[in-house]
């Protein structure tokens, strides 16, 4: 069960990677984490999907986490009557309400929320950025624009609007479908796509009802501009640069993802850096050094996890995608640099044991050559915090919960492993050696450090720290 890695993967399941064998492949060469990505396939593939990730659990004997990510309001044109329309840079195209097919002068536009919130000297991006249109008059049925760059829109083609906050909610109709259909199945995250303020993660987080933990995409402007309020009320973040590098120029995204690390890194978030990390393995056998460099990147500035997308889901090379970022993550981590710069960034504590405690194994283990530390949690907020503090010494979670520990497989460090809550301290002492013999983190004369909370059981009450000496 030993884990030769601390940054976590997670593979997006999808065409090219949705049979047990193809799934157990992608966990075998370092997949901590699956994602169902719902803006493609219906429910009937995610649920086989989900079946099969389960089976791959069952034999591996390792917590498997499962990530659902809603597909979120997509805003789109209106169809063309030839499908079509080629346009030129420089003229004039005007964006309606007129459900009519469009030409080569106009498109239905069917978002009133759009017409609300646009005003003149406004940016409207169509197709991933490839069309881009100034608007020039504001009508209440019609936005008059400019083509700033030509080429062809065709039909339901998306739309975004970088420089507006449109009144729209984070979940569709859709969204909320997919979303009680994954937390029916169990998964065990909630990706929030195209989140624009804290107020949109705590609509989800009431539905979610506590079921999984919810992960908030930052993927727009003002998502970017209310950052720190929406790192404080979600457990996690995803630096989704894909859409983020629409609707913002590309030159920004880099210093915009450096400081949502370090926001993440500083508040004890778990934070996931995603999309195009090794783009070129969709269909070549082997990254660009580019790619390789960003994967590494993220990992220098100790993210606790990096995402495949397509690379996993329909590209050529899943498992081999994979098992080149588990190669990256490795020898990264094995540069003496990496630490240094990972621990530049360090975690906020707050005036509670669960914090103290967290802080103390630091100054344990720098006295100490600790050979793991080991966290009882029913909750897994043990867990959490001491995956934050990114100790030098592998963390072995151990929780009666399943759920929990499917949680936990997303954390940076954490080995999560499911097993029956201990009835004192002698009996935890017990089950944490023998843990850590059973998963090979035992090493001889070497101490580990066992964290609990007292009494067992309960949520939140870290307030245990024991050095124990293996026999």
């Amino acid at each position: 069960m030993k884990s030769n890695k601390s940054t976590k993967i997670i593979a997006t399941l999808g065409p090219a990677s949705s049979t047990v064998e193809n799934i157990a492949a992608l966990h075998d060469a370092g997949a901590d984490v699956f994602r169902l990505n719902f803006s493609h396939g219906a429910h009937e593939d995610h649920a086989a999907r989900f079946a099969a990730v389960r089976q791959v659990e069952q034999a591996s004997g390792r917590p498997i986490g499962v990530l659902l990510d809603l597909q979120g309001p997509k805003l789109r044109v209106w169809s063309f009557a030839d499908g079509q329309a080629e346009l030129e840079a420089g003229q004039s195209f005007s964006f309606d309400r007129n459900p009519e097919p469009g030409n080569h002068q106009r498109v239905c536009l069917p978002h009133p929320e759009i017409f609300a919130a646009t005003k003149v000297g406004d940016i409207l991006l169509v197709n991933d950025g490839q069309l881009r249109f100034q608007v020039t008059a504001v009508h209440a049925d019609r936005l008059d624009t400019t083509a700033l760059v030509g080429g062809i829109i065709s039909d339901r083609k998306g739309v975004n609007v970088p420089d507006a906050a449109l009144a729209v909610s984070a979940l569709s109709a859709k969204d909320r479908r997919d979303l009680e259909f994954g937390l029916e199945l169990g998964v065990d995250w909630v990706a929030l796509s195209f989140v624009q303020r804290p107020e949109d993660v705590l609509e989800v987080r009431e539905l979610i009802g506590g079921r999984a933990k919810l992960m908030a995409k930052i993927e727009k402007p003002l998502a970017v501009q209310n950052i720190e309020a929406i790192i404080e009320v979600a457990d996690a973040i995803m630096v989704a640069r894909g859409d983020l590098g629409v609707e913002m120029p590309p030159e920004e995204v880099p210093s915009i993802q450096k400081r949502i690390v370090r926001l993440c890194r500083e508040a004890g978030k778990p934070v996931v850096v995603a999309t195009q990390m090794l783009e070129s393995m969709i269909k070549a056998p082997a990254p660009t050094r580019a790619e390789a460099s960003d994967v590494a990147t993220a990992v220098y500035d100790g993210v606790d996890a990096v995402m495949l997308s397509a690379e996993s889901a329909a590209g050529h090379y899943p498992a081999e995608a994979v098992s080149m970022m588990e190669r990256i993550i490795r020898h990264t981590e094995s540069d003496p640099l990496q630490r240094q710069l990972m621990q530049a960034v360090t975690t906020r504590h707050l005036a509670n044991s669960t914090d103290a405690i967290g802080a103390a194994i630091q100054t344990v283990a720098g006295v100490l050559p600790v050979g793991a530390t080991i966290t009882y949690t029913t909750s897994g907020a043990t867990a959490f915090r001491v995956a934050h503090e990114r100790p030098a010494s592998p963390i072995l979670s151990l929780t009666p919960n399943r759920t929990v520990a499917r949680q936990l497989a997303l954390l940076w460090g954490v080995t999560s492993y499911a097993t029956e809550d201990a009835k004192n301290v002698e009996d935890m002492v017990e089950k944490a050696c023998a843990a850590a013999k059973s998963t090979g983190y035992y090493q001889v004369g070497k101490p580990l450090i066992v964290v609990a909370g007292i009494p067992f059981g309960t949520p939140g009450s870290t307030n245990l720290l024991r050095v124990v000496w293996p026999e």
